[in-house]
């Protein structure tokens, strides 16, 4: 067990059936009599829909069905209906409901608003160019700030004022108080540019309606598979949970994007209803994907610190828009949440005033994305400190060092309301600082000017809260004693067949190559929450513990009676009964066999050996790290070129150490690509002007110095094995890190804010602009 068990850095179980072609995706699952399902989306911002002339569509060959809003009402069809702060407790504000095909009006680019089905794909997508549609273009308003100004056009009539929600949280007086005797105040606007998952493979379902049984089943691409059974059947098919079954096989990458519930869902068990129970496929196209999909971030803050005149942090002021897109959908409200409750960061602020309005806009909407929210918050704090080491005449390390909060002072409670269980914030900093060789960057910084380059370093400390909900997992022994997990949770990358079997390898004593996993079918796993939030070790891992402390109580009674002692004499360690104070053992999988006897099975027992455990996030988890990155700027060009990155974070007890390191530095990537160079971008007609890969840029390999990253192990004290998320690190440190190295790389040229991407173009034009470039190398 000490090869395979907890803590073991052991490669991924999964890892061979997909890099050698044999995962199960979506795309490649074909059924019998299969037809295929494409999209007619809006081409417009904002229009009122006139009149749908399907009749060419319907007469083209192999056309089975044209489907439209109409067609929704008149089958009674339900819409998506989002999470509000309403049912968490919050404030009441305007919802949304996402119809699966519009009708009346398109609010955004990229609504559906017809379904054409056809034998093939090519017949699909050549009909459903025959679709007209009649459109009365109506004004759009598309940047956050411009919803908000008087007479702005109005998305939704029931929301004159574009706001969806407005939140606060802290103390707007004992924070105004805190600014009236401050010695020194900084502030700063940021921008958090909309950007967009582009998980590896695109979104995909199939459909199919079952006569015989009235019931469907669905495969997704989804992260949450028994989120959208449920939300599918109640809220769009109107029906019981049992009648629809949803099964998400291997799904490449989700980031938060595939945890939604999406209107071609809906779409295609619908329509295989319509086509009398032929199974009804939908594969996005990557052009469709940067409409269709949700994108993530896209946030304007501004942010002030009040300080002493020691650099101590007296109070911090937080003014937040969130894009929404056109409709609040889903779980996004979680993300000016998120952004809110967690502004102040690591340090210790004594009075926070935070207020955010979630804004509807006519663009696409946005979801969770890789951090949601936490991204957001970490970015503001940090730029707001390095402003303040500036204004007060410290470094950017010991101006943190003043305000961090003491590991003594755990538990503790921020003024957003957070009580933060553990964490040693100074000690990981440190410990960071020597990775990164920090005390070495002046002799760095002279290298590289002698070759006519900037250098810069930069710092990200961020904190999340991950883990939400609770969930059950089972452990199920088969007659050979062969053991399965069948997991709540869902893995799309992040490799939980692995570590599971790690943990019930350990516990168990079993195998660890010859443990099972199921996942991702509601007929298979009968209780599950999905992954996202990285809650997934916490929450599923310590359900996992539960299960398997339930399957050697239950073994026990057996294995006394089978070794002829009493149970109070039994022990269980290293996967075998003991007769304390005895040589004499038995190993589980035997008692297990034992219990799947067809006969002479003693009444007391069950037949078979299988255990489930629950476990919620309630409280959650708080992993933190820090993230230290060195640029050199060519003064000349504006290209930015990362030559050193380190990364320590404390994700708690580490369960697998490999696994650990890929997800921060998966994270770490996205965190640069947003940082650098990715951003979603409209044009004043809300038409997108970065629809594909040749205008929306992705981090590439070359783009990266090697990722120095270290683990430090701060248990948690809010689940009984200690564990923190960290599924969303790299994302949440790589952009202050980022940007704060390229700050500081322009500080001789007097430049103070760019703006994330920090793009060639965008750095070029702040150095020239200052005409100074030229002197700083000199």
């Amino acid at each position: 067990m000490k090869k395979f068990g907890i803590g073991q850095p052991v490669p991924r179980l999964e890892d061979p059936r997909f890099i050698t072609g044999r995962g199960r995706f979506v795309d490649d699952i074909d059924l019998p009599r299969q037809c295929y399902g494409v999209l007619v989306m809006s081409p417009h911002a904002h229009a009122r829909i006139k009149r749908i002339d399907t009749t060419k569509a319907k007469a083209a060959a192999g056309v089975l069905a044209v489907l439209t809003g109409s067609d929704v009402a008149a089958d009674n069809l339900g819409s998506l209906v989002p999470l509000m702060p309403e049912d968490m407790g919050g404030p009441k504000g305007f919802r949304t409901l996402r119809p699966i095909l519009s009708s009346g009006k398109v609010r955004a680019i990229g609504d559906r608003v017809a379904f054409v089905v056809a034998e093939t794909q090519a017949q699909a997508r050549d009909a459903a160019e025959l679709v007209e549609v009649d459109y009365e273009p109506l004004p759009s308003v598309i940047a956050i700030e411009d919803a908000l100004k008087p007479g702005a056009p109005a998305v939704w009539d029931e929301a004159p004022d574009n706001v969806s929600v407005a939140l606060m949280m802290g103390n707007k007086d004992a924070t105004d108080g805190a600014f009236a005797k401050a010695k020194h105040v900084v502030s700063v606007t940021l921008t958090n540019n909309r950007i967009i998952a582009n998980s590896i493979e695109a979104r995909a379902a199939i459909g199919q309606y079952h006569p015989d049984t009235d019931g469907y089943t669905l495969y997704s691409t989804t992260q949450n598979p028994h989120g959208t059974r449920s939300h599918m059947a109640r809220d769009v098919l109107k029906v019981s949970e049992v009648k629809l079954r949803v099964i998400s096989p291997d799904v490449g990458g989700g980031f938060g994007m595939k945890g939604a519930v999406y209107p071609e869902e809906g779409l295609v068990l619908w329509a295989s209803r319509r086509c009398d129970g032929r199974p009804v496929k939908w594969v996005s196209t990557r052009s469709e994907a940067f409409l269709s999909d949700s994108h993530g971030r896209a946030q304007i803050v501004t942010g002030e610190l009040a300080l002493d005149e020691r650099g101590k942090i007296l109070g911090m002021r937080v003014n937040a828009l969130h894009d929404m897109g056109s409709h609040v959908f889903d779980a996004s409200m979680v993300v000016p949440l998120s952004a809110l409750r967690l502004a102040p960061g690591v340090y210790n602020i004594p009075a926070v005033h935070a207020v955010g309005k979630a804004v509807l806009t006519n663009t696409p909407p946005l979801q969770p994305y890789r951090g949601a929210g936490r991204p957001e918050a970490a970015y503001l704090i940090e730029q707001l400190l390095d402003r303040a080491a500036l204004v007060v005449g410290v470094d950017a390390i010991e101006i943190r060092r003043r305000n961090m909060i003491a590991a003594s002072a755990m538990p503790h409670q921020i003024q957003t309301g957070l009580t933060y269980d553990s964490g040693d914030f100074t000690h990981v900093m440190d410990e960071c600082l020597k990775l990164a060789d920090w005390s070495g960057f002046a002799k760095r910084a002279a290298e590289s000017k002698k070759r006519g380059k900037l250098r810069g370093r930069g710092i990200g400390y961020f904190i999340e809260q991950a883990a939400i909900f609770n969930d059950r997992m089972v452990i199920r022994f088969d007659p050979s004693g062969t053991v399965t997990i069948l997991a709540g949770t869902h893995s799309h990358g992040q490799g939980h067949h692995t570590t599971y079997a790690q943990m019930v390898s350990e516990w168990l004593g079993v195998p660890f190559e010859s443990i099972g996993f199921v996942q991702g079918d509601t007929n298979e796993v009968a209780v599950g929450r999905g992954t996202y939030g990285s809650r997934s070790m916490h929450v599923g891992g310590n359900a996992l513990k539960k299960a398997a402390d339930a399957i050697i109580e239950k073994a026990k009674p057996m294995a006394a009676m089978m070794m002829e002692a009493a149970a109070d004499d039994i022990e269980f360690k290293d996967g075998s009964f003991h007769i304390v104070g005895t040589d004499r053992t038995l190993p589980l999988t035997a008692v297990a066999q034992s219990l799947h006897r067809p006969m002479f099975l003693p009444p007391q027992f069950e037949v078979g050996l299988e255990a489930s455990g629950t476990f919620a996030a309630e409280p959650s988890n708080f992993p933190n790290g820090c993230h230290l990155c060195e640029v050199e700027i060519d003064p000349e060009t504006g290209v930015v070129t990362l030559v050193r990155y380190a990364a320590v974070d404390d994700v708690g007890k580490v369960l697998n150490h490999l696994l650990c390191e890929g997800q921060i530095h998966g994270g770490v990537a996205q965190g640069v690509g947003q940082a650098l160079m990715e951003s979603i971008v409209f044009d004043a007609d809300g038409q997108l002007v970065t629809g594909s890969f040749q205008d929306y840029a992705m981090p590439r390999a070359d783009d990266f110095p090697d990722l120095i990253s270290e683990l430090t192990e701060v248990p948690a004290t809010t689940n009984p094995l200690g564990i923190k998320g960290a599924g969303e690190a790299g994302a949440t440190g790589a952009p202050p890190a980022v940007i704060g190295a390229i700050l500081d790389a322009l500080k001789p040229l007097g430049i103070d804010h760019i703006d994330m991407p920090a793009t060639p173009s965008r750095i070029w034009q702040a150095i020239h602009g200052r005409g100074a470039a030229k002197a700083a190398v000199e």
